[in-house]
């Protein structure tokens, strides 16, 4: 699976903000506003807890053809059949990963340097997280990277694969964001905390488009 060069805007459903019973519906809003993909991430969870939810969201993205993607968890991306893994620098290599879940499956790379995106394109990822770029609640006692090496990315990494910046992106600083290289982003804590998900998620979009 590639991702497609339209893919602006990565949206993560963050069970942190978001709860169980609302999962689902907020899945939808997102989808409903134009995310490229859609990541479930469940820090602290069982990931046997979290199987019938991810098959729920798997069937969800599959009917809107967006790629659903586990955080993290290989044995649950197996198990609920997602197309898709997302992996920190700690959390095992690219070729082990698709050894579990086949070749076709879509693994991404959280990188928090020139030198780690680099390598993750090396490795086969088959897009990175580059961040994060302001210091933000959803990555707690990690500072924010600065905007001074999007542009360097983007040339040694960007044509090659997307790279989606991340961490602390909002509306008030997403135009220096732009303007710094980034070409597509990743928000999370402003979209699950707005009150029109899909809505504010159109926003969002319109001002990556500009």
């Amino acid at each position: 699976m590639t991702l497609s060069p339209d893919a602006l805007l990565y949206g993560i459903l963050d069970l942190g903000y978001v709860e169980r019973e609302r999962s689902v519906e907020v899945a939808e809003q997102l989808i409903l506003g134009g995310v490229s993909l859609l990541q479930l991430r469940a820090k602290g969870h069982d990931p046997e807890t979290l199987l019938n939810l991810a098959k729920e969201l798997t069937t969800l993205c599959s009917k809107h053809h967006v790629p659903f993607i586990v955080n993290d968890h290989v044995q649950l991306a197996k198990d609920c059949g997602a197309p898709g893994l997302h992996l920190g620098q700690d959390d095992g290599s690219l070729d082990e990963a698709r050894s579990i879940l086949g070749q076709h499956v879509l693994v991404g790379r959280s990188t928090h340097s020139v030198a780690q995106a680099q390598a993750a394109l090396a490795e086969g990822a088959d897009y990175i997280g580059f961040g994060p770029l302001f210091p933000t609640p959803t990555k707690k006692g990690r500072p924010g990277i600065g905007l001074e090496n999007i542009d360097i990315v983007e040339e040694t990494v960007g044509y090659a694969i997307p790279v989606f910046c991340i961490g602390g992106i909002k509306p008030s600083n997403l135009a220096e964001v732009k303007a710094a290289g980034a070409k597509r982003v990743v928000i999370v804590s402003h979209l699950l905390k707005t009150a029109d998900v899909a809505a504010e998620t159109r926003n969002i979009l319109k001002q990556l488009s500009l």
